[in-house]
């Protein structure tokens, strides 16, 4: 461990900054786990674009569809790999379950671990449950304890009093807090050095820099999709927006409507996943197949999508004026 239990604010205002990404996890045709292409993955996103720390196993990386011993190998593989942070999700809906994926993503050496916020019926989302519930995962380790909270997911919105109740364990660090921008902006205040609050909407990321102060984008694709090591614009704009050059980082945001809307224009209803591997894999990234109960894109998607792509302006290889100038 780089820290003890309380430590773990501390250490997390210092290190968790910047682009951290939240990975697809790439199937073979076969559905099983492509380690290589996995591994593939995790160097370029470091070392080419640059991603300050990689988010393991969340809900963009089909954790539901994954057995515990394949969850393990694919954090263990990022711990191998990495040139940046490691943040391993261990939400599940047994208890047992998320404290063994916890107990082991500090065995490896991961950086913090991140838990959502659990389904619950009849009502039990009270504040007791939900403190009690943290306090459980937070006391089994000594790792950062990242919250996690969608309300379309799990039916209810973790209030910004209860947030900051969690977080009066010493080892909770920090929120991805996937809620309206009101909503996360009044808790952001609330907070001060108590909790690092973020969310994963990349559109939203350079105005709360400098609104709201935040020093870390925690996460989603955007960073591995929107990018590529010859055009690193998100990069770039989030490191102009650091250093207070804010009409620059402007420009180069908006610079990257195009590629935004081609995502989205092109994306299917109700396939996220099977459309974000796709342009992946035209990025060059393995991608590959989604795990059932989730579909894959037909020929015509398929088609469409690639041709959003190409057109988007995105730089995946060098220019001839380039290659004759080197």
């Amino acid at each position: 461990m780089k820290y003890r239990r309380n430590d773990a604010k501390a250490y997390a205002r210092e290190h968790l900054r910047g682009i951290w990404a939240a990975a697809l996890t790439p199937f073979t045709p076969e559905l099983r786990l492509d380690y290589v292409g996995w591994r593939r993955n995790l160097r370029y996103w470091y070392r080419d674009l640059g991603v300050a720390g990689i988010f393991v196993n969340g809900k963009q990386g089909e954790f539901y569809a994954m057995t515990n011993e394949e969850r393990k190998r694919t954090a263990e593989a990022a711990v191998a790999e990495k040139a940046g942070g490691v943040m391993v999700s261990c939400s599940d809906q047994s208890l047992d379950t998320v404290l063994e994926l916890a107990r082991h993503a500090q065995a490896i050496g991961a950086d913090y671990i991140v838990v959502h916020t659990p389904l619950l019926y009849f009502g039990a989302h009270t504040a007791d449950t939900l403190f009690n519930y943290y306090r459980r995962v937070a006391e089994a380790v000594e790792i950062g304890v990242v919250l996690w909270n969608q309300p379309p997911d799990c039916g209810y919105l973790l209030e910004a009093e209860v947030c900051l109740r969690i977080a009066e364990l010493p080892n909770v660090v920090a929120i991805k807090y996937s809620v309206p921008r009101e909503t996360y902006a009044r808790l952001s205040r609330m907070a001060g050095e108590r909790l690092i609050v973020s969310t994963s909407n990349e559109e939203e990321w350079l105005d709360n820099i400098v609104e709201l102060g935040w020093q870390v984008y925690l996460c989603s694709t955007p960073p591995y999709l929107l990018q590529t090591a010859l055009d690193r614009r998100m990069h770039e704009y989030t490191q102009l927006a650091f250093q207070g050059e804010v009409a620059q980082a402007r420009r180069i945001r908006d610079s990257l409507d195009p590629v935004r809307q081609a995502l989205k224009t092109s994306r299917p209803q109700g396939k996220a996943a099977a459309h974000q591997k796709y342009w992946q894999e035209l990025l060059g990234q393995a991608g590959g197949t989604v795990r059932a109960p989730l579909l894959e894109l037909t020929g015509e998607e398929k088609a469409a999508t690639r041709a959003a792509f190409e057109a988007c302006g995105l730089r995946i290889k060098e220019s001839t004026q380039e290659r004759t100038a080197a």
